[in-house]
């Protein structure tokens, strides 16, 4: 590896540790809790953003004349950008401040949002969602770090991450509420428009109540920084394209082996460089390595449901937008409250192997229901079925956060912030292309409703391989001796 991006020995030795963010436990109560709303805030508009527009495509279409094939980058383009930058944003929140560089993310992902909404043409509405997905990259790893950072580990941080991932696990499921609520009401432009007030507040209000994290001293690891966003969006783009063109076709494989060849190359990388953008101790814990995968099959799992799901009921049960996405409120519900006991459970010393296990196997026991749904499912089967969703994604999310983050140092924080969110929307491009290809091999390209609903079953059976394998890794490879949470003394 050339030494142009890195330190020489004597002034790695100089390279000085960053001292601890400002704990929120000496702040008063109300700026305590504004700096916690301002952080959630962010962490909805981020992962909204990633389903709110899926009500809203067929106006998309009618609007701006995207043919049948460009539509689906309106998704591909935020999740391409947000998947692949997110080790840079988590990189740069520890070189350059994560306060700095959480507002400038939610700045850029507010500005894009306006313009997208302003859009005249395909380019312009693709463009505004591929810049939306830089600024969430930069803002995502820098949330949760300053979150984690500002909580010692115990139950304060225990409920802290409790709340983060509620709103992790939720916003796709508020997403599509919130997008066909907006869609039928006012808009599709408005899918855009509603972050520009939210992410208003979020920069006016953090700027008050963030705190600076130290900058720490060195220079980007620039190889590592191409080779991982290059490599991470070919695989999510091979990923997607498998959906739509299949797995043998070029824009499948080209994509899937150039991004192996250079994650391969980043690997190699970071063995070398001595300021890596990944450290590669992160994945030396086997408890912490073992949820974050676990964690990334979990969400494989509920990303491609909840994409079926609209589908169910809007082609199957005859659904409109709106009433489609009502129904999706019984899982938002559910993750709330599931989130809420899993971080209580986790405060007073329940191992969070236990809570994994239980959360996974919730997710298998919805995936298998949804798979014997008829035409003619009731809507209390199907709420159930959704109640079942939300409270496996709460428990199992909230449990494998905690054991993900646990232990790791203040230098890591950010890299393993980034760590988690990456794990997740890879996690969401695997399961939502998989079970897409799944779906188009059952149903034949059909539009008759026996032939839909038989695709429907077999990519919700497919889904449960991916609860099936969580369950599995965290069985054989998170061990019950896992670090618990401890309260601080002072």
């Amino acid at each position: 590896m050339s030494q142009a991006n890195t330190f020489g020995p004597a002034v790695a030795a100089r390279v000085l540790e960053p001292a601890p963010a400002p704990s929120a436990a000496g702040r008063p109560l109300a700026s305590q809790n504004l700096f916690v709303l301002v952080i959630l805030a962010a962490q909805m508009m981020v992962v909204l953003d990633a389903t709110i527009v899926n009500v809203a495509l067929p106006h998309i279409r009618a609007a701006l004349g995207f043919s049948e094939a460009g539509l689906s980058w309106v998704l591909n383009a935020y999740v391409l950008t947000f998947g692949g930058l997110l080790l840079l944003g988590a990189r740069s929140g520890d070189l350059q401040g994560r306060r700095r560089t959480f507002l400038s993310g939610i700045a850029l992902f507010s500005l894009c949002s306006m313009l997208g909404g302003f859009a005249g043409s395909p380019w312009q509405l693709l463009a505004a969602r591929a810049f939306q997905g830089v600024g969430a990259a930069f803002a995502a790893p820098s949330a949760l770090g300053l979150l984690t950072a500002a909580f010692p580990e115990g139950r304060e941080r225990a409920r802290a991450i409790a709340l983060y991932t509620t709103v992790a696990a939720g916003g796709g499921a508020i997403g599509v509420v919130a997008g066909g609520l907006i869609t039928e009401w006012l808009s599709w432009r408005w899918v855009m428009f509603v972050n520009v007030p939210i992410g208003a507040a979020v920069l006016l209000l953090g700027s008050s109540v963030v705190a600076e994290t130290p900058r720490r001293p060195g220079q980007f690891d620039m190889l590592g920084a191409l080779a991982s966003t290059a490599g991470m969006t070919g695989v999510v783009l091979g990923l997607v394209e498998a959906g739509n063109a299949g797995w043998l076709k070029p824009l499948t494989l080209g994509p899937l082996a150039a991004g192996v060849a250079l994650l391969a190359l980043f690997v190699l990388n970071e063995r070398r460089a001595l300021e890596p953008i990944l450290p590669l101790r992160l994945f030396a814990n086997l408890t912490r390595s073992s949820a974050n995968v676990a964690r990334g099959l979990v969400y494989a799992g509920m990303y491609g449901t909840l994409f079926f799901m609209s589908a169910f009921l809007q082609d199957v049960q005859g659904y409109s937008p709106l009433a489609s996405g009502l129904m999706f409120l019984p899982a938002s519900v559910s993750v709330f409250c599931s989130s809420q006991l899993a971080g209580r459970l986790l405060a007073r010393g329940l191992p969070p192997k236990a809570l994994m296990l239980a959360g996974a196997a919730v997710d298998l026991a919805s995936l298998l229901l949804a798979s014997d749904l008829g035409s003619g499912a009731s809507a209390p089967l199907v709420v159930a079925n959704f109640v079942l969703l939300g409270a496996g994604m709460g428990l199992s999310l909230v449990s494998m956060t905690s054991a993900s983050l646990a232990g790791v140092e203040p230098a890591d924080a950010g890299a393993a912030s980034g760590l988690v969110n990456v794990v997740q929307q890879l996690g969401a491009a695997l399961g939502l292309a998989v079970l897409v290809t799944v779906y188009s091999d059952a149903s034949h390209g059909g539009l008759a409703t026996k032939l839909v609903l038989h695709g429907l079953h077999e990519a919700f059976f497919a889904g449960t391989v991916f609860a099936g394998a969580a369950i599995a890794l965290v069985a054989l490879g998170v061990r019950v001796s896992a670090r618990r949470p401890r309260a601080k003394e002072g």
